[in-house]
């Protein structure tokens, strides 16, 4: 029983290692120009050995995409239940997002516009999966409202320009530059909350 358990993690890890190079080759040759072949080699494995894991190049993607979004709205989740106020959840979650969006730069950049890569078998599920992920926020800004911390009257939108500003993020942010990413995660969510109240 225990060697299963270990081979299944050694499974997991090897899929979740092979996601990972999989978006930096896609990230760097492009979508349409990056092959299973690249993928494969930038692992030092056979094309073969990859589509044991992948039937595609599409599924590759799409299982880079549900691995980030997973990670983050289980992050986001717990601290949703955290004993805090919703303007400590809110700077959190502002913080966990400016963090994936940094981290995950090159997925991050590959899924902005799903519709140009998946299929309709796979665009639902994206799409829907963004819309749970949001959901985290709405729900910390209804509490906030409910509660009296946040006023605000255009919950939705306030959360689409706290997002869509976080998001802008990947586009310039550079570790070489003025500011580290928790100083960049600290003045986001210090400026974003002001939106809320």
């Amino acid at each position: 029983m225990v060697d299963m358990s270990l081979r299944e993690k050694k499974a997991a890890r090897k899929k979740e290692d092979i996601l990972r190079s999989a978006s930096l080759v896609i990230a760097r040759n492009g979508y349409q120009n990056a092959t299973m072949e690249d993928i494969a080699a930038e692992l030092l494995m056979t094309k073969g050995s990859l589509y044991y894991y992948f039937k595609n190049k599409e599924e590759l993607l799409y299982e880079c995409h549900e691995l980030i979004l997973s990670g983050a709205m289980e992050r986001l989740e717990a601290l949703f239940l955290e004993n805090l106020s919703s303007k400590e959840k809110m700077q959190k979650a502002i913080k966990i997002h400016v963090d994936l969006v940094i981290k995950e730069k090159e997925v991050f950049n590959l899924i902005g516009k799903p519709e140009q890569i998946f299929s309709e078998e796979n665009i639902w599920k994206v799409l829907q999966k963004r819309d749970e992920y949001a959901g985290i926020f709405d729900k910390i800004i209804n509490e906030g409202v409910a509660e009296g911390e946040f006023v605000i009257h255009q919950k939705k939108m306030a959360r689409m320009i706290i997002l869509g500003a976080a998001n802008w993020v990947q586009v310039w942010y550079s570790p070489e530059g003025k500011y580290t990413k928790e100083e960049v995660e600290e003045i986001y969510a210090e400026y974003l909350l002001k939106i809320l109240m």
